[in-house]
C-alpha cells in the first residue's frame, strides 16, 4: 500500500492480517490479498497505532481478534460490514477518541454503536446485525440506566487498590466528579440520538445535565461542554435549550469561554437575548 504493508498469512482458503508496519491515517484494508478473502484480523494487528485516524474493513471480515486497535488513540471512526463479527477482548481498549462505529448500507445510530464501547463497556452490544434496531436501542438504554443509577462512588476502593492507571492520585471527590462528567457524556450523546427514547428516560438524563451546569453540583455539565464540545452547536445548542443558562452562571459562562469559542459565545449572547426580551414582552402584557 502507498502508506505502508499489511502483514498477513494464508490459512486455508483465507487470508488473515496480523499487522501493519506504516504511517497512513486513512487505511481502506482490501477485500482480498493473493485471491483469498481476508477474514480475519489477528490480535494485536494494529496495536499502538496512534496515528490511525479511520479504517475500513471489508465484507469478507468474519473476525477481529483480541487487542486487534488497542491504544490507537487517535481512530475516529472505523467501517465495517452489516454482518455478524466475532470480536476478541478489548478490540478497541484505549480508543477514547472513537466516535463512530460505520455498519454499510443502513443508517444505525453510528454514534451510539462507537459508546458501547468507549463509555458503557458493553461489546455484547456490538450487535451489528442489529444495531439501530428498536430492540438494540432498549438494550443500549437499559446499559445506560444501570450506570445512571450507579453510585458516584462505587469502585473508588477497589481502583485505589488495585492501582488502575486511570485514577492513581485521585482523591475521592476527584473520581466522584469524574464519574459524574461519564454520565454526562452519555446524557449529551443520547438526547442529540433521541430515537427510542423513553420519555422517562429523557426527563432524567435532562435533569441530570441540568443538575450539573455552572453552579449547580460539581459542575461537570459545564466543565465537559466546555473542554470537549466547544466547537459542537448541537451540544451547546442543547445546553441552552435544556436552561442550563440561568441568572446565575451566565456572567461565569461568558468568563469561561473568553475568545476561546466566538461562535458558542455568540450564539449563547443571542439565546440570552431573545428569552429575555421574550420574557419583557410578556410581563409587559401582564402590566
Amino acid at each position: 500500500m502507498e502508506e505502508g504493508n499489511f502483514c498477513y498469512r494464508i490459512d486455508g482458503k483465507k487470508a488473515e492480517l496480523s499487522g501493519y508496519d506504516g504511517h497512513g491515517i486513512r487505511i481502506v484494508v482490501p477485500s482480498q490479498i493473493e485471491g483469498y478473502p481476508v477474514s480475519r484480523i489477528t490480535r494485536k494487528a494494529f496495536l499502538n497505532k496512534k496515528d490511525l485516524y479511520s479504517v475500513a474493513l471489508p465484507e469478507s471480515i468474519e473476525e477481529i481478534g483480541d487487542w486487534a486497535f488497542a491504544n490507537c488513540v487517535g481512530l475516529m471512526e472505523i467501517s465495517l460490514p452489516k454482518r455478524e463479527v466475532r470480536f476478541g477482548r478489548a478490540v478497541f481498549k484505549n480508543c477514547g477518541n472513537l466516535k463512530r462505529i460505520v455498519t454499510r448500507e443502513c443508517n444505525e445510530e453510528p454514534e451510539l454503536l462507537a459508546a458501547t464501547v468507549t463509555l458503557l463497556d458493553a461489546y455484547y452490544l456490538l450487535d451489528l446485525p442489529a444495531a439501530g434496531s428498536a430492540d438494540w436501542l432498549g438494550k443500549w438504554d437499559n446499559k445506560l440506566s444501570a450506570v445512571l443509577w450507579t453510585s458516584d462512588q462505587e469502585g473508588y476502593i477497589s481502583q485505589s487498590v488495585y492501582g488502575e492507571e486511570d485514577y492513581i492520585g485521585m482523591d475521592l471527590e476527584e473520581y466522584i466528579s469524574e464519574r459524574r462528567k461519564e454520565k454526562v457524556r452519555l446524557a449529551f450523546l443520547r438526547l442529540l440520538h433521541p430515537r427510542e427514547l423513553a420519555p422517562v428516560l429523557k426527563e432524567e438524563l435532562e435533569a441530570l445535565l441540568r443538575g450539573f451546569t455552572r453552579g449547580s453540583g460539581g459542575g461537570e455539565t459545564w466543565q465537559v461542554l466546555l473542554g470537549e464540545y466547544g466547537d459542537d452547536r448541537e451540544y451547546y445548542r442543547l445546553f441552552a435549550e435544556l436552561s442550563c443558562i440561568n441568572e446565575e452562571n451566565f456572567d461565569g459562562i461568558l468568563g469561561d469561554i473568553g475568545e476561546d469559542y466566538p461562535e458558542m459565545k455568540a450564539f449563547f449572547l443571542k439565546y440570552w437575548e431573545e428569552q429575555h426580551s421574550a420574557e419583557d414582552f410578556f410581563q409587559g402584557l401582564e402590566l
